[in-house]
């Protein structure tokens, strides 16, 4: 899930030198460095850390209209007590032309960061943007394909196990294993890699352009 994000972060980075970036739910602010050449890089989270910029939930973004070229939201939306909500805040703080690039959970487990309220399809994530905004263009992509996600799952289970019996190192070469494996078999295989009936997938890439 982790690689797939960083590197569509690291190609939309590369295109926003001079831009006004606002990152919402930064967190440590690990996207970052991938956006180095922006004009301005703000951090806003519910929770406040040292890295935090301003304070504020994805509900009530305490920033004015248009202020932002680029806004970032990663792995949020999940989180958000009201997702309509958050989406039209994201919306209302982009300058017209600007983008809004968010990213969730199609399949995951249960993670209360301090809650974990939703899971999507692409279909699902296209609606909520479409009824949540005047947007020019909406893209839904999975991040990896079905491959990858139970392999992720799998992987996440084979961890805690060995966590639990104090195994985690032991663990390693075993998830390792399983996440390079699932990768090459999804670039084998095309379909995998398609939102069709069946398939599974761990996150969504959101890349929503203002009217």
């Amino acid at each position: 899930m982790r690689a797939p994000l960083a590197a569509w972060l690291r190609a939309e980075g590369a295109a926003a030198g001079g831009k006004r970036v606002l990152d919402v739910g930064c967190g440590a602010k690990p996207y970052y460095p991938f956006f180095a050449g922006a004009a301005e890089y703000v951090g806003i989270d519910a929770v406040p850390t040292s890295m935090t910029d301003l304070v504020g939930p994805v509900e009530a973004l305490p920033i004015d209209d248009g202020a932002f070229d680029v806004v970032l939201c990663t792995q949020v939306l999940e989180h958000a007590d009201d997702p309509a909500a958050a989406v039209r805040e994201l919306h209302r703080v982009t300058t017209p032309g600007g983008r809004v690039l968010a990213s969730t959970h199609g399949v995951a487990v249960f993670h209360p960061n301090p809650n974990d309220y939703w899971r999507w399809t692409h279909t699902g994530l296209r609606k909520l943007f479409e009824a949540n905004g005047d947007w020019q263009s909406i893209s839904v992509t999975p991040g990896a394909g079905t491959a990858e996600c139970l392999a992720l799952l799998f992987a996440r289970f084979v961890h805690l196990s060995a966590k639990r019996a104090q195994l985690a190192l032991l663990a390693r070469p075993l998830v390792a294993a399983l996440n390079t494996g699932a990768a090459a078999l999804d670039a084998r295989v095309p379909i995998l890699r398609e939102p069709i009936p069946g398939s599974l997938f761990a996150n969504f890439h959101v890349t929503a352009v203002k009217v």
